[in-house]
């Protein structure tokens, strides 16, 4: 069974989150050790900071990950409070 290639999504829009946290190297730390106990390879870890979780569009890093999935380098995408997506 081939490894599968995750994409690490994170982010953060209120200064709030941040202090609860939700911080970006925290939810990356937190999927980074998700990613290994899975035994996933890391493809990319995509970063938005500051930007509504309502507006997927304007999004720059979201986009680019939704890019590696639809160019088949990505498999599963790992989000800190949204669970596991598994597209084999």
């Amino acid at each position: 069974m081939n490894k599968k290639n995750a994409a690490i999504y994170c982010r953060v829009s209120t200064e709030d989150q941040a202090r609860e946290g939700y911080s970006l190297p925290e939810q990356q730390e937190k999927l980074k050790d998700l990613c290994k106990y899975r035994d996933y390879n890391i493809y990319g870890i995509y970063e938005d900071a500051g930007i509504s979780g309502k507006d997927m569009e304007h999004r720059p890093q979201f986009q680019k990950m939704l890019e590696s999935v639809r160019d088949g380098k990505v498999n599963v995408i790992v989000a800190y409070k949204l669970g596991l997506f598994d597209y084999t």
